[in-house]
């Protein structure tokens, strides 16, 4: 489909997907969230795309936060359906059933920063800066902010950057589990694909059921999550793709995996 605020390209079976509004530092305006949920529903629904890379354009920003001029007139009702249209567009990222990879080439503050943590793996450029900027607003993050990021960084550190509405330079982030990797600024696109082909080398069941046991069985106790897993677990060794997979280590050679 047409869009007008974010660029969608699929090369060799990955989905480029690009926040396109490099005058306005590619921040989050209703649009671009409407956008990027049909962007996570295309993704999911197309064969050809096996995962996709989500970045921001030009050489400044991932996605610097939310429009605040749509933000400021908002009414109590308005402002929790901004924020429930804005957790639902990141849920399908997260839930697409394909690993999707922020590639963080600069700032990724408030929406921008929920947008980066509800990608599966994030690759961060040595310039990127996070933060949850939204207290020097009178506001809290609304996109899943106080919900991903203590799940990534631990309770303490997460109100930390919440309530001090600090930025967090790229290094940093990576110290306390962030993000995944940080790269040169020139880099990190192509690291970001090259992670994501590495990794659609791999089953593409196990990969998606690999997510899906991670995903649910977060909030799970240890027992009802080590009980997912073992169903999902033996409902891959019921695909092709494991047959192929243990047979082609016995028989020393690569496998052929056809995502059945």
């Amino acid at each position: 489909m047409p869009y007008e605020t974010i660029t969608l390209e699929v090369r060799d079976s990955v989905a480029f997907v690009t926040v396109n509004r490099p005058d306005k530092l590619n921040a989050l305006n209703a649009t671009v969230v409407t956008e990027l949920a049909s962007a996570a529903d295309e993704i999911a629904s197309r064969d050809e795309i096996a995962g996709a890379v989500i970045t921001g354009e030009g050489p400044k920003s991932f996605v610097a936060g939310a429009d605040i001029r749509e933000l400021a007139p908002l009414a109590p009702f308005e402002a929790k359906a901004v924020a429930l249209k804005g957790q639902e567009m990141c849920r399908k990222i997260e839930t697409c059933g394909k690993p999707v990879v922020a590639a963080v080439n600069g700032f990724a503050l408030g929406g921008g920063c929920e947008l980066a943590m509800a990608c599966h793996v994030r690759i961060a450029s040595e310039k990127a800066r996070f933060g949850q900027p939204e207290v020097k607003l009178g506001l809290i993050p609304g996109y899943g902010g106080t919900q991903r990021m203590p799940r990534l960084v631990g309770k303490g550190r997460a109100l930390e950057i919440i309530l001090s509405g600090r930025m967090v330079g790229a290094e940093e982030a990576l110290k306390m589990g962030l993000v995944n990797k940080v790269v040169a600024p020139e880099s990190v696109l192509e690291e970001a694909e090259k992670f994501l082909r590495g990794v659609l080398t791999m089953g593409p069941i196990a990969v998606r059921l690999a997510i899906e046991a991670v995903d649910q069985g977060f909030n799970m106790s240890l027992e009802d999550g080590l009980r997912l897993e073992a169903d999902l677990f033996g409902l891959v060794a019921a695909s092709e793709d494991k047959a192929e997979g243990t047979q082609a280590f016995l028989e020393k050679r690569e496998p052929e995996f056809k995502g059945r």
